[in-house]
């Protein structure tokens, strides 16, 4: 019989835990395995697994050197390969998963240029939910063209797995319309988690990424070099976020994009995107819903 492959990413996960750990993460029921979010390691206390309901313990204190064992792990033993990416917090690993880690900042010069003294980790169990934007993709275009779109929900709603799909689902072509050009901007490494170059989930066929580049810096820049359609960016928190998308949409090119955010009448309470919807550089907004029967997505047209 074939494995669930929400299992076999679960114990793909589990693989880059220290050996100990790891044994004991297999312990968990299949069912719990299938819906685990993450490992949670915290030295001196007891690790934990993140589940839909809350953190469950799993009856193991994690050790300092542990922690050394996991970014070990992680980098396949070579630290300073990962050092970019390292002093910024998190570690990407082959497969689409990500390690963020806490410690000690080494600061130099007001940087941070490495952590040592490792004092918690999470490891995020990544999985693609393919087809999950099939349906909704030729919703987000009006007489053939891609409408500006926002991707709202609160924290942990699923934005960057809708955002990963559509872009993939636009980067392939899908209902009908024809196939586009995407640049994304993966500024935490989360959407298409890039790994020594290349992306370890399927953003599409026509998808470039720009990795860890923080989107004010970016967007100039694949506007420069790559001439996209559509530019695709996860998270938008900062004005000079918005200053470099309005310059984007100046351009005549398209955006997709995530905030935190209920709905649009979050939007108005908040001045950074209270702003956004003055400046009308989106037109549309798709809001997921938790229902009973999981989540449902809805398009709406903004004001």
């Amino acid at each position: 019989m074939e494995k669930d492959k929400n299992i076999l990413r679960y114990e793909e996960a589990a693989a880059i835990l220290p050996a100990r750990l790891r044994k004991l993460a297999l312990t968990l029921p299949a069912d719990q395995q299938a819906l685990a979010e993450e490992f949670r390691l915290r030295a001196g206390r007891t690790m934990t697994v993140l589940l839909p309901s809350g953190e469950m313990p799993l009856e193991a204190e994690v050790e300092p050197e542990e922690l050394e064992t996991l970014c070990d792990l992680a980098t396949d033993f070579s630290r300073y390969a990962a050092a970019e990416t390292l002093r910024e917090g998190f570690l990407p690993v082959r497969g689409g998963f990500r390690v963020g880690l806490c410690g000690t900042a080494v600061m130099k010069n007001g940087a941070n240029t490495n952590l040592r003294d490792l004092s918690s980790a999470v490891v995020r169990i990544a999985r693609e939910r393919k087809g999950i934007a099939d349906g909704l993709a030729p919703e987000l275009f009006r007489e053939g063209r891609f409408r500006n779109t926002l991707i709202l929900s609160p924290p942990g709603g699923g934005k960057t797995t809708l955002l990963r799909d559509l872009v993939r689902c636009l980067s392939s072509g899908s209902g009908g319309t024809a196939p586009q050009r995407i640049a994304l901007l993966d500024e935490r490494g989360e959407v298409a988690v890039v790994y020594r170059g290349e992306p370890q989930m399927d953003v599409g066929p026509r998808t470039d990424v720009l990795d860890g580049c923080p989107k004010a810096l970016g967007i100039p820049m694949v506007l420069r070099a790559m001439n996209p359609q559509i530019i695709a960016v996860d998270e938008i928190t900062q004005r000079e976020d918005l200053a470099a998308m309005s310059l984007a949409c100046g351009c005549g090119v398209g955006l997709l994009a995530t905030i935190h955010a209920a709905g649009v009448e979050e939007l108005e309470e908040k001045p950074l995107y209270r702003q956004l919807l003055a400046d009308r550089v989106f037109h549309l907004a798709v809001r997921i819903l938790r229902t009973e029967a999981g989540r449902a997505y809805q398009v709406e047209e903004l004001p």
